[in-house]
């Protein structure tokens, strides 16, 4: 018997092999993979570029001039100098800086000022339609008016008849920093489970279009031991290039913590996604049908994953700078179990299905 289960071991083995290795013939996802491989290895450099499209204002000696107006523009000229990159120009009138707005010579105008009652500060925001630069002067103007916000705060706080809450002191964060473990790294580690997961949908619904899955069964070996090798390369290949994404992002200088723990929870992630494709697979028994669900139920599946406790990009993260907490690791561990349940049901679903009727 023993020597049997071992024939079985090799077999899946086997397939498993072979399924990695026919990889290389999708141009599609070999692409993919060297576009990630390409980000993993060149990270350091790319993320400069990355982080200005992700948060514009972290360009440096990228400047606007902004035109004011109105009762409170001293003020405002007062605060654009308190703001990088951000350059105040007067106007005695308002159609005079949108004069100079529409010539080209700013390239925003703030309208400010009081109410009747002197008690607020109403301010218009005039920016350039969409081009370039606008995203740019958004953000800027948006640091602006958060700056003049924060400074009338300060000023009328005089008058309070209460001590208000203090406000936390601004943080020197880096914007590369955050770019970088909340959008690269869960990136990067997030596609090849995906990825994972689609080649799994074409490994099941090829063999069945083809008619082949019938020679694979001549071995013999039941479709539970076939659906186990091509699930077991396909859940392997994700963890895997992770560990090299992980090593590359080191090679530049970005640290990653609690690799293990992300490992798992990456394997974890591409079991649930493989098993997903297989049973969609082996449901539908069509490519084109069974690609298009597994894709739709991804999207539908990582857009509900807002409602736990800690969004999974959010797990990621936190392990990376190592400030995981307590339910952090929870989620690793739910993720695992559920991900081990799951694909026990589907090798369940797998024993009940008649390979004949596919």
């Amino acid at each position: 018997m023993s020597k049997s289960r071992g024939l079985l071991d090799d077999v899946r083995t086997t397939i498993a092999r072979r399924e990695i290795a026919s990889l290389s013939r999708e141009k599609t996802i070999v692409l993919a993979l060297l576009i990630q491989l390409f980000i993993a290895a060149f990270s350091s450099f790319l993320v400069v570029g990355l982080t200005s499209l992700y948060d514009p204002s972290s360009v440096e000696g990228e400047g606007i001039r902004v035109g004011v107006s109105g009762d409170v523009q001293q003020d405002l000229n007062e605060t654009a100098r308190e703001v990088d990159g951000v350059t105040a120009v007067e106007y005695d009138t308002q159609d005079g800086a949108l004069s100079s707005f529409d010539r080209g010579e700013v390239d925003a105008v703030l309208v400010a000022n009081r109410t009747a009652n002197g008690s607020r500060i109403d301010v218009t925001a005039i920016a350039p339609e969409e081009n370039l630069r606008t995203t740019l002067v958004v953000v800027k103007i948006r640091e602006l008016l958060t700056e003049f916000e924060r400074t009338e705060r300060d000023r009328r706080s005089v008058d309070l008849s209460f001590q208000p809450i203090e406000l936390p002191e601004d943080a020197d964060a880096s914007p590369y920093f955050g770019f970088t473990y909340t959008v690269l790294i869960p990136l990067l580690l997030f596609l090849p489970p995906f990825i994972s997961g689609s080649v799994s949908v074409d490994a099941v619904t090829e063999e069945i279009e083809r008619g082949t899955l019938e020679l694979l069964r001549v071995a013999p070996v039941s479709l539970v031991d076939i659906i186990d090798g091509k699930a077991l390369g396909m859940a392997l290949l994700a963890p895997a290039q992770a560990l090299l994404w992980i090593f590359l992002l080191s090679l530049n200088n970005i640290a990653v913590s609690n690799v293990l723990p992300i490992l798992v929870f990456v394997t974890a992630i591409a079991t649930v996604v493989v098993v997903l494709g297989v049973v969609l697979g082996l449901a539908t028994a069509r490519r084109r049908q069974a690609q298009l669900l597994y894709s739709v139920l991804v999207i539908l599946l990582f857009g509900l994953a807002i409602f736990l406790p800690e969004h999974p990009a959010t797990t990621v993260a936190k392990l990376a700078v190592d400030s995981a907490t307590l339910g952090t690791y929870a989620h690793v561990v739910g993720f695992s179990v559920g991900a081990a349940l799951l694909y026990a049901g589907a090798r369940r679903y797998a024993s009940s299905i008649d390979v004949e009727s596919l």
